[in-house]
């Protein structure tokens, strides 16, 4: 049974700048190569999560545009609910990513109409949230417009799942009581604890847990890149490996590996293992192809690369 969804998010013109590596200070360097695509951290949740399978409806915000026009019809194209994204006086939020030969990237983010999005455009959609089964939002849209979304959502019984980037220092207190799932990498993790980013299992597990366990935060997701997957929910810890391909862009697959969980996680997280098992094989499908939204899978490449690894799972 696929879940209903509710994004709140980012809608983002991502201009891709492949480059041999990242310049120093001063540097003047030629780039290999540039190209214009659809992305941001919601949409590609969003498009994550139809492909899936799941019901999408998207809270977002574009300009008076040709890029937010050109948005919209893509998401429509996914099958996903475009009624509640508001056009704004703004230009369509961008962004600017640098990648690498090892593909490895590195984003800078123009928010542009992302940031208009405000408590009155949550407020018509109301009753859409309250219909959810999961309702999920990152923070490239303002941190106020997402608690009032996730306090609507929890007043209704519907899961909430933050994943918290842009990186912060520290989430709101309100926020933090309304979320159910916390899903951040490990650069995220650590600068909501003041630690140093990680990927030493023994430091996570026994300090940036903890810490954010005493924030508030229980249920907690937090991806490692090439070092896996490490999860404490119920009180259930365990370092899951990732799916090894040839790397070529690692723009989605944080994206991609949420948009998969949310599409079919049981509000009990009674099926999380089988769920974390297809968002692996889901993120390892997408950074071994070129792009954001393009790198995305379909539920049935999903199938297809079970299938060839000979892996059982019970959602299947």
């Amino acid at each position: 049974m696929m879940n209903k969804i509710v994004v709140i998010g980012s809608l983002n013109i991502d201009l891709i700048t492949k480059v041999g590596r990242l310049p120093v200070q001063g540097e003047t360097m030629l780039v290999r190569e540039q190209e214009n695509s659809f992305g941001g951290k919601g949409a590609n949740q969003a498009v994550a999560a139809a492909r899936q399978g799941a019901d999408v409806t998207f809270i977002g915000a574009v300009g008076n545009d040709e890029n937010g026009v050109a948005f919209k019809k893509l998401l429509r194209q996914e099958n996903i609910n475009t009624d509640y994204i508001v056009s704004k006086n703004k230009s369509t939020g961008s962004a600017v990513i640098l990648l690498e030969e090892n593909g490895h990237n590195t984003i800078l983010v123009n928010g542009g109409a992302n940031m208009c999005l405000n408590i009155a455009d949550i407020q018509k959609a109301k009753q859409s949230i309250q219909e959810a089964d999961v309702v999920v939002a990152q923070l490239e849209v303002p941190s106020e417009t997402v608690t009032e979304a996730f306090k609507i959502a929890k007043q209704a019984g519907v899961m909430t799942i933050l994943n918290p980037a842009p990186v912060r220092q520290s989430l709101d207190k309100t926020l933090i009581r309304y979320t159910d799932l916390v899903i951040p990498n490990e650069t995220e993790a650590a600068s909501l604890t003041n630690e140093k980013p990680t990927t030493d299992l023994s430091i996570i597990e026994h300090t940036i847990y903890q810490d954010l366990k005493a924030q508030g935060l229980n249920n907690v997701i937090i991806t490692l890149g090439d070092k896996g997957v490490y999860y404490n929910v119920l009180n259930k810890s365990e370092l899951l490996p990732i799916f090894k391909v040839n790397t070529l862009d690692t723009t989605a697959a944080g994206d991609t590996f949420i948009g998969t969980i949310i599409s079919e996680i049981h509000t009990d997280f009674s099926n999380l293992e089988d769920v974390l098992l297809r968002s692996r094989v889901a993120s390892s499908i997408a950074v071994s192809r070129e792009g954001a939204i393009a790198s995305i899978p379909y539920r049935e490449d999903i199938v297809e690369q079970l299938a060839q690894r000979n892996i059982s799972a019970g959602v299947l």
